[in-house]
């Protein structure tokens, strides 16, 4: 049986060579996943399957682009990965089995797949990879390849937990910009630009008042720039439509928030929600049960209102 960590390896680089064109479609991820699960492996998971954890480690792969770089230094990890013949045929046949999957290889993807191929047929095993062990060989590859390139699983956690917050860290790293606040005030920042976009989506439609009325509320309550809270509201907006975890959002924003900062959003909220001119069924329930999910009751949020108003 092979490795969890031999699986997942392969699982990356295929990412990465499906990747090499710039793009990767929706039939690549489900050839790709499809060909994860039936794997046999003989660790982790039911029966033997990819667990939770695993599928985010590889969907944060799925997330953006992989270039170049970060393919080789995923590529000399598989190399060190393989450490027998059984293992390498494998690779080896899951590799064709994932071009020939949807009948379309794009030339760069072909490219790609050669790449691995052509490392892994460097690879020695058995007898002769043991004394290239000793005199390390799969691990200067692996060095020399990851020296200057990226790794994104250092983010894993973040992807996971806020993805808003993943998103916008990494084009902010990617366009060397950085927002006037804190980190912790970022994080604050984009757990609530999560759930304005999920309030704003519950009717399967944000409008362009919606948006509008996100990025005045995020300025509001944070001193930042029109573009800055631009960004983040595209960003939430365009998370969202992958079924962002809004309860860990609520979660996550409970535990670094006073009462009367959860309240803001939840008069916040149904400002979005009404931002159109119309408040939908949809979008009413979706405010109380984020309400419900942050401890805001209506009569918090009624003291709040005769607060501002000075009553």
């Amino acid at each position: 049986m092979p490795s969890e960590h031999l699986i997942m390896t392969l699982g990356k680089v295929i990412v990465a060579a499906a990747w090499a064109d710039g793009e990767i479609t929706n039939d690549e991820i489900n050839s790709l996943k499809d060909l994860l699960f039936y794997l046999p492996r003989s660790g982790n998971g039911v029966d033997g399957r990819l667990t939770e954890q695993e599928w985010a480690e590889l969907d944060i792969y799925i997330d953006s682009p992989v270039g170049a770089d970060e393919r080789a230094r995923l590529i000399a990890d598989l190399q060190a990965a393989v450490e027998s013949e059984e293992d390498k045929a494998l690779v080896m046949t899951t590799l064709q089995d994932l071009a020939e999957a949807d009948g379309t290889v794009s030339a760069k993807e072909q490219a790609a797949i050669e790449e691995i191929q052509h490392a892994l047929n460097d690879v020695n095993t058995g007898f002769l990879g043991f004394l290239s062990g000793l005199v390390g060989g799969a691990v200067h590859r692996r060095s020399a390849a990851a020296a200057h390139a990226p790794n994104r699983e250092d983010h894993l956690e973040e992807f996971i937990k806020n993805k808003v917050y993943y998103s916008v860290t990494r084009r902010l790293e990617a366009e060397g910009k950085t927002l006037n606040i804190s980190d912790d005030e970022l994080r604050k920042l984009t757990l609530a630009g999560g759930l304005m976009a999920r309030v704003a989506q519950a009717d399967r439609e944000v409008t362009a008042e919606e948006r509008a009325t996100m990025v005045q509320l995020l300025q509001k309550a944070w001193p930042i720039s029109q573009d800055a809270a631009t960004l983040v509201v595209e960003i939430a907006v365009s998370e969202v439509n992958q079924n962002l975890d809004y309860f860990r959002l609520s979660r996550q924003l409970a535990k670094v928030t006073h009462i009367n900062e959860r309240v803001a959003l939840i008069d916040a909220l149904q400002k979005i929600a009404g931002a159109d001119g119309t408040v939908t069924p949809e979008e009413n329930a979706e405010v109380w049960t984020i309400a419900q999910s942050l401890s805001v009751t209506q009569a918090h949020l009624a003291k709040y209102r005769n607060e501002a108003s000075g009553q």
